[in-house]
């Protein structure tokens, strides 16, 4: 009978913990989009970086601009 003065506090401090935790990620936005990480997974390689597009982008475009000076 003396453990349940144990197990109760032990129990309502662990339910605490998880409802801290709970709310910490709701606030730092962790389920705002659940599925692009799991398409991330299967479709990575399809997918280039902003940055990489910009500079592929206008290595094109300076090279028709090349090309078209006669």
């Amino acid at each position: 009978m003396s453990i349940i003065y144990i197990l109760i506090p032990l129990a309502i401090i662990i339910v605490a913990l998880a409802i801290g935790i709970f709310f910490w990620a709701v606030k730092s936005n962790q389920f705002d989009d659940l599925e692009r990480h799991g398409y991330s997974i299967l479709f990575d390689d399809d997918i280039k970086p902003k940055a990489q597009t910009d500079e592929s982008d206008s290595a094109k475009n300076k090279q028709a601009i090349i090309d078209d000076k006669p």
